[in-house]
């Protein structure tokens, strides 16, 4: 088996006690040498300042390659490409260009007066400023505001279009629905890599819950099996065996990339890298 490239995301802290989270997970998840690690952004752009101090931070003292997540929702376009002009100014030349969700309770995505109408407009304006790594969201399954199936087809096809060179996918909990969803992607005409986004369980009512809202389909045997392993104290056992036969599914079909939601929380991640033969490889930079 392939042993694959990985690269992992992280959400900023709000609190004192989630930053030494955030620091404790990078250092259990630095050494495995990950392509980069990305930092969300929260719905309505809710954490743009903290999410600036977490890419600073990562970016300085980790020694990791960072790329900050960017979104259109509530700043005008000078704001949007000022943020990123600050990530660029502090070594940050990777970014990940999304829409965003609207704040919680606001309905739907509304594009600020004077700000970005969708993504595709925040990746064509990136690409024009020059310098950055654009990687944009794909979505192996419906998503929630898509009319049909197709209409996710064409939305990547014109992010990568606009000046996008990677796409990173939603999470899903099985390899066909991937590979259908790469199978779709070729056809219409993308060849920029498309990386599967993988979330190894840690808490399965808070996963079926978030799976619901964005559109993932949960299977009846997952379900199933947490309902039993929960009740048989064997969930962290089962989230490990699952998402570790979903990665090595992919890997047996030509993935060699793979992009872990840790949630700030390695143990999972770090144990199904460890069984996929990804194993330390680099030590985590001292503070200075």
């Amino acid at each position: 088996m392939t042993v694959p490239s990985v690269s992992f995301e992280f959400f900023p802290p709000k609190t004192l006690e989630a930053s030494f989270r955030l620091w404790d997970t990078v250092q259990s998840l630095a050494p495995l040498d990950p392509r980069f690690v990305s930092v969300t952004y929260g719905a309505g752009g809710a954490t743009r300042h903290l999410t600036r101090e977490a890419v600073g931070a990562l970016q300085g003292s980790a020694g990791l390659r960072v790329a900050a997540h960017l979104t259109c929702v509530d700043a005008s376009r000078d704001e949007t490409l000022g943020i990123a002009r600050e990530f660029a100014a502090a070594g940050v030349s990777d970014i990940v260009a999304l829409r965003g969700d609207p704040p919680k309770g606001s309905g739907a995505f509304h594009p600020h007066a004077e700000g970005f109408a969708d993504s595709c407009e925040l990746i064509s304006a990136l690409a024009d400023e020059g310098g950055f790594n654009i990687r944009v969201g794909a979505y192996p399954e419906r998503h929630p505001e898509a009319a049909d199936d197709q209409a996710d087809i064409d939305w990547l096809k014109r992010k990568i279009d606009a000046g996008a060179t990677e796409a990173i996918t939603q999470f899903f909990f099985e390899a066909e629905t991937f590979l259908r969803f790469r199978d779709r992607c070729v056809a219409a005409g993308i060849d920029a890599p498309i990386i599967p986004g993988i979330l190894p369980i840690e808490n399965w009512q808070n996963a079926s819950r978030f799976a619901t809202a964005c559109g993932t389909t949960v299977p009846a045997w997952l379900e199933d099996a947490f309902t039993t392993a929960i009740r048989d104290d064997r969930h962290d056992l089962l989230a490990t065996a699952i998402a570790t036969e979903l990665c090595s599914d992919l890997l047996d079909e030509g993935v060699d990339t793979l992009h872990f939601y840790t949630l700030n929380r390695p143990d999972l991640t770090r144990d199904v890298c460890h069984a996929l033969g990804v194993t330390p490889a680099v030590a985590l930079r001292e503070v200075a």
